[in-house]
């Protein structure tokens, strides 16, 4: 059983004690300690849904002991490895600093939104520099702890959870000097009963970001749930769920969208299951229309967890009933035929389970480099699925 200690008080996970305690230590800042290691690993405390929770701070989640289910994989074994203290710098507040490879000011006409979401050469140098969209979309995903799984939250995980999991995760990183929950837009759940509430507080949100005349203008970032794509005279139009109005993308650069994500839609539309996950950089015109300026999508499983292909799809059907703990392993900046741990398994006994899929086609390189990787963390055991060999391997 976990202890945490706020102020001069330990309290145990499951007291009554500490329900009583954290809306005052929330309401005065109060960090909980977690007494699962020592010197004990700061934390913070979330309000979700009405409830106060106590989450782990950005990147420390190594900090804490193996059986700590605020414990998190090595970061070396995904995309968020050449990230960290380059693109992801913890301040002394505890926050995390990003850089982004985005603006989020429009400053005239251009070519056409629609931006890599991906870099073009899988050079780790750069990728370090700064966060993509997708990077950002992951990194929020895994802050928020979306990435993780437990087979008792079946049907506990719909978009209101999704989208408090994502603005706590926000509130604890900054951008370009302020908080990057207040860059953010992700849309309410849509509730009959309160429509002029909510139409209030998307209208406050907003405002900033509508266009008054020429000149410079800001932009937000907006993370959703597709619902469908609809043609429009010039372009398309994304419809997301629980907002009242389309967004709308330019002729090219949904063209391009639909090149640059072929795999992601097609995931998708083959699974009716499935979520799609948009991040974009949008304004507002004076006219009230809103559009996309830079774009990319994310695949996920009806539990919200992001998967790239099939297999990994199949791997995560099978380990969505295990009760113990799976963390999903994000791609971030890195390109597709560099190897990433699909999930781990870090309550697995003896020790930790990095579990792999290596695609059909991995050469050389991709086999050398998973080596590399396995080599270096000697203290986790490796599972290891070569989809040219033949069927999935035995679960652990």
């Amino acid at each position: 059983m976990r202890r945490f200690k706020i102020g001069e008080r330990v309290l145990d996970e499951t007291s009554p004690e500490l329900r009583e305690a954290l809306p005052h230590a929330y309401q005065q800042r109060l960090r909980p300690l977690c007494l699962c290691k020592e010197p004990p690993v700061p934390m913070y405390i979330a309000r979700m849904e009405g409830q106060y929770l106590i989450k782990r701070m950005p990147l420390s989640g190594r900090e804490h002991d193996a059986v700590c289910p605020a414990y998190e994989p090595p970061y070396e074994l995904s995309g968020l490895g050449p990230l960290i203290g380059n693109a992801i710098q913890i301040d002394a507040s505890g926050k995390a600093e990003l850089k982004l490879d985005f603006t989020l000011t429009k400053r005239g006409p251009r070519s056409g939104p629609g931006a890599p979401a991906e870099p073009s050469e899988p050079n780790i140098r750069s990728e370090a520099k700064k966060l993509s969209l997708r990077a950002t979309l992951h990194y929020l995903w895994e802050t928020g702890e979306l990435s993780e799984w437990r087979s008792v939250w079946a049907g506990k995980r719909g978009w209101g959870r999704v989208r408090n999991s994502l603005l706590s995760a926000a509130g604890q990183m900054t951008a370009r000097g302020g908080s990057l929950s207040d860059m953010l837009y992700v849309p309410e759940v849509y509730y009959s009963k309160d429509k002029d509430g909510i139409a209030a507080r998307r209208a406050a949100t907003l405002k900033g970001i509508q266009a008054t005349g020429p000149g410079p203008r800001k932009l937000m970032l907006m993370v959703a749930e597709v619902k469908a794509f609809a043609p429009a005279r010039e372009g398309q139009r994304i419809i997301v769920r629980h907002l009242p109005f389309p967004l709308m993308v330019e002729e090219g650069a949904s063209r391009r969208l639909a090149a640059r994500h072929e795999a992601e839609l097609e995931l998708w539309r083959s699974n009716e299951a499935s979520h799609l996950i948009v991040i974009c950089t949008f304004g507002i015109s004076a006219a009230g229309i809103a559009s996309v300026e830079e774009i990319a999508l994310m695949v996920v499983t009806e539990h919200w967890i992001p998967f790239e292909t099939l297999d990994e799809l199949r791997l995560l059907e099978k380990l969505s009933v295990v009760k113990r703990k799976s963390v999903k392993g994000l791609r971030f900046n890195l390109s597709r035929d560099q190897p990433i741990v699909s999930v781990m398994l870090p309550e697995q006994k003896p020790t930790p389970i990095a579990m792999f899929i290596v695609p059909t086609g991995a050469g050389e390189d991709y086999e050398h480099a998973l080596a590399d990787m396995t080599d270096a963390r000697p203290e986790i055991t490796p599972w290891v699925w070569r989809v040219a060999e033949g069927e999935m391997p035995r679960l652990p």
